[in-house]
């Protein structure tokens, strides 16, 4: 993109990471970053309710996410807590806490000056909204009207990792609901209850594992008049799994004014002109299917035929999201006529579902297999397939069995 449109988006001023340094060895640090490592450290020993009490009562915090402190409440509980350099564990001379701009940048050209210069979108919204004028102009939508996409987005991360949840280059999906000012706070609740119901209903996660966390106003990105995030209990730490924003108007008047294009929409009942509010949902893509795996994950104790405890790795995933929907199984790999059954259901199911066939091992080490990668139903072609043509559908999460029909089988 234009890189004016990210002077206007206002990221090149305040899309910034706090940064410092040990004058000692000059290593650089992301001060966040290593304060919630100290804070794992606490709250694995006190618990997250106590620990986040302390926090509030010395450094007048109100969130064990540090990315929402203060630069001097980094400071002060880096230089109380922190005394140490985290690579040489030798004592450290901490400089002040620092912002540091997370956009990556390039020069497009022969000559790389500053003339050239041009950066990778840390975000998908401004397209959205710099096209927002194209979108009315062209396909005749009426407020309130959405764009989502889905796209990358780059960070210039100076100590990536932690899994997924530092990295430089991910993929992000973004909702940017377009409304009359009057209605942000009805839309803001209407993407608040679609995501509840998207999270619990579709995707399945458990409810206990779910925090929402309303934003202070001192902590409010510059863009926004409302935010709201759903967090999720990581094994390690509680990170964001998706936020809904209240833009306000600032990001189409922040293009008009620096653009000169008139971003006002012309409503055809009213005949009243007015500049948009936009509600913003967004999630990373990435980050979303870890959580879904995480949550489904389970090793589950249950006893076998003979009464002996047994353990069993599943995957819970909801039916709709589980890769695999059916796995064929033939009990007998040998027996021509099962195989051929079983191939002809699998042909069959393959046609509206993701299915396996599978003839290895013994049934039960194939049920094991299907349970570990979430398939929700197991098909199994045996003798008594050839005599009445029904089959064993196996359910993985209760591992009942029953009869039914080929003609019976469905999602």
């Amino acid at each position: 993109m234009h890189p004016k449109v990210w002077e206007a988006s206002g990221h090149v001023e305040t899309f910034n990471d706090p940064l410092i340094d040990d004058k000692k060895t000059g290593e650089r640090f992301r001060a966040d970053k290593i304060i919630e490592d100290k804070i794992a450290i606490i709250v694995e020993k006190v618990g997250e309710k106590w620990a986040l009490q302390a926090l509030e009562k010395v450094y007048g915090v109100n969130s064990l996410n540090a990315g929402w402190w203060t630069m001097d409440q980094m400071k002060a509980f880096i230089d109380d807590e922190i005394p140490h350099n985290p690579n040489t564990k030798k004592d450290a001379d901490w400089t002040d806490v620092r912002k540091f701009n997370l956009m990556l940048s390039t020069n497009l050209g022969v000559i790389a000056d500053e003339s050239t210069k041009v950066w990778l979108r840390p975000e998908t919204a401004q397209t959205m909204f710099v096209d927002y004028k194209n979108i009315i102009d062209t396909m005749r939508v009426k407020v309130p009207f959405g764009v989502a996409q889905v796209g990358k987005v780059f960070r210039n991360e100076i100590t990536p990792g932690n899994f997924l949840f530092r990295t430089r280059e991910f993929e992000q999906m973004e909702i940017q609901m377009f409304v009359h000012p009057d209605m942000s706070d009805e839309w803001f609740d209407e993407f608040f209850a679609m995501s509840w119901h998207y999270w619990l209903e579709l995707i399945w996660l458990k409810k206990e594992n779910l925090r929402l966390r309303d934003h202070d106003e001192d902590e409010l990105a510059h863009y926004c008049a409302k935010a709201r995030d759903f967090e999720y209990n990581f094994p390690r730490w509680r990170w964001e799994l998706q936020w809904i924003h209240d833009r306000t108007d600032f990001d189409l008047k922040q293009h008009q004014e620096h653009s000169g294009k008139d971003m006002q929409y012309h409503d055809p009942h009213t005949g009243k002109r007015y500049i948009p509010h936009v509600v913003e949902l967004s999630m990373g893509l990435s980050r979303t299917i870890a959580t879904t795996m995480i949550d489904a994950y389970e090793e589950e104790k249950y006893a076998d035929w003979n009464g002996n405890e047994q353990t069993r790795v599943v995957a819970r995933f909801h039916k709709n999201i589980a890769p695999i929907k059916f796995a064929i199984l033939p009990l007998i790999k040998k027996d021509e006529k099962q195989v051929t059954i079983a191939r002809d259901i699998f042909k069959k199911l393959s046609e509206s579902h993701m299915c396996e066939y599978d003839d290895g091992w013994a049934i039960g080490k194939r049920y094991r297999r299907q349970d570990e990668i979430g398939t929700p139903y197991c098909i199994t072609v045996d003798h008594q397939t050839l005599e009445d043509g029904t089959v064993t559908l196996r359910e993985r999460d209760s591992m009942e069995q029953k009869r039914v029909t080929i003609e019976e089988i469905s999602l």
